[in-house]
């Protein structure tokens, strides 16, 4: 089975970058498509990026294009974040997702596995 496990989060100020990590301890995350997700306090999850098996193919929410850049290393069962000129409404909970299908989705019901999540917190 697959299980996701979130690293990289921590508290910096505005303008600065952080790269996010989800590694899987599965053996099926080649064929998966995955996503980032995250949560804000009083708000619901929201999309952030997908990218397909092949990493061919990305998506981002408009909030984060320009600034944040999803990839994978397959080799590594690891999804990256990277995360630049972050700003305090970047603040959340942030998770990862995995759903077995080689294309890319935006919501979250189409997700089969979650991470725990990794806080970013940014300060203005």
């Amino acid at each position: 089975q697959v299980q996701l496990v979130e690293s990289g989060g921590g508290l910096v100020q505005a303008g600065d970058s952080l790269r996010l990590s989800c590694a899987n301890s599965g053996r099926a995350f080649s064929s998966y498509a995955m996503g980032w997700f995250r949560q804000a306090p009083g708000k619901e999850r929201e999309f952030v990026a997908t990218i397909s098996l092949s990493d061919s193919l990305t998506y981002y929410a408009d909030s984060v294009k320009g600034r944040f850049t999803i990839s994978r290393d397959n080799a590594k069962s690891t999804v990256y974040l990277q995360m630049n000129s972050l700003k305090p409404e970047d603040t959340a909970v942030y998770y990862c997702a995995a759903r077995r299908r080689s294309y890319v989705s935006t919501g979250p019901q189409d997700y089969d596995y979650w991470g725990q999540g990794t806080q970013v917190t940014v300060s203005s």
